[in-house]
């Protein structure tokens, strides 16, 4: 464990709230605010249901944070996969945030049987750090083909490009699942070989949006699935996903040199990170690459943070932040320096409440 590491802050926990379970973690950083958003789930701890995304702010770098407020909700919907940029030309918040039917299940969802209650994409901004929000609006006919069903949002933060000729471009890495022709009696690990990756990015400040790279690895190697991404110091995009129920290693990865319209090569395997099939984060900090998700190959526990010093080509760990029960996360760059991270843990659960701890990086860096 990194002896820098911060006493853990409980941020959202479902005890006293109106809300089952609180789940699916992403934040930002504006300024002197930062922005913790998550999926509220209000009847159960399932992915199905009523879910609204519900945002914390913090004006202390996590040590104190504001009451909780809800951004996105519609009634009989699941609202979720928040992901939450900063535009840089006019320092809203952005937020790409996907819905559907509460009562859909997901390998239904991906078979596309369903197109009202179906997967669709929205996005929202604020222009006062987050204190009100404008209301959802639907971008799903601009970045979702017709032959897809499922369609998920990160979910983490995404990010603005900072330098070359895609310097402003917001990016949202993401994933979905193609709808085959004849869909027959797939079930739900059937349906799961039907996932690939891809981005949406905009080049308007999330005005207006369009559909990057599409990666899809027939097979059951590699299933993309949720997606995170970083911008590397040559300008290179690097794009790391969950190898969703596919045979090879736990987590995948891929570039872009084109701000993510397309990939160098397809999707691969990431030998050196073990991992129970889960989301995770990545976040480059100078010339290294962190990536955050529990280690254990078959539990979610003992989440970890991993370093990488050749630009994601090889991975090694770096410390233990949480030992025991642990799920999703997000990392987040400090104006002091250090690193914050937003993650799922508990003792019996591993997402019993959301918690927020931040480091040194230069401990492992």
């Amino acid at each position: 464990m990194s002896s820098s590491l911060s006493p853990p802050e409980v941020v959202f926990d479902p005890v006293g709230s109106r809300y089952h379970t609180f789940r699916i973690p992403a934040v930002t950083m504006r300024g002197d605010w930062l922005f913790a958003f998550c999926e509220g789930r209000l009847h159960s701890a399932a992915d199905a249901g009523e879910i609204e995304v519900v945002l914390r702010r913090s004006g202390d770098g996590g040590r104190t944070w504001l009451p909780l407020r809800v951004v996105s909700a519609a009634a009989g919907k699941t609202c979720g996969n928040p992901v939450p940029i900063v535009d840089p030309a006019s320092g809203d918040l952005v937020l790409v945030t996907v819905q559907n039917g509460a009562d859909e299940l997901e390998h239904l969802v991906a078979l596309g049987t369903d197109v009202e209650d179906g997967r669709r994409v929205y996005v929202q901004r604020s222009i006062d750090d987050g204190a009100s929000w404008s209301a959802p609006s639907e971008i799903t006919a601009q970045v979702k083909p017709r032959d897809w069903g499922w369609y998920a949002t990160g979910p983490c933060h995404g990010i603005a490009l900072t330098a070359g000729p895609y310097a402003g471009r917001l990016v949202v890495p993401a994933n979905h699942s193609f709808v085959p022709a004849d869909v027959g009696d797939l079930d739900s690990a059937a349906t799961a070989r039907l996932n690939g990756g891809h981005c949406i990015f905009s080049d308007d400040g999330g005005r207006t949006w369009a559909l990057g790279f599409v990666d899809r690895n027939d097979g059951g190697v590699v299933n993309a699935n949720e997606t995170a991404v970083a911008e590397l110091g040559d300008g290179r995009l690097y794009f790391t996903a969950r190898n969703h129920r596919g045979t090879g290693p736990a987590r995948v990865h891929a570039y872009s040199s084109d701000g993510g319209a397309t990939l160098e090569s397809p999707y691969e395997g990431i030998a050196e990170i073990t991992a129970p099939g889960i989301q995770g984060s990545v976040l480059r900090v100078g010339d290294r690459l962190l990536l955050s998700t529990p280690a254990h190959p078959e539990i979610r526990r003992e989440l970890t943070v991993f370093v990488s010093t050749d630009s994601g080509a090889t991975w090694r760990p770096g410390f233990v932040v949480h030992p025991g029960m642990a799920g999703y996360s997000d990392l987040v760059p400090l104006p002091d320096g250090r690193v914050g991270l937003f993650y799922e843990a508990g003792e019996t659960s591993s997402f019993a409440t959301l918690r927020f701890v931040t480091f040194d990086p230069r401990e492992i860096l």
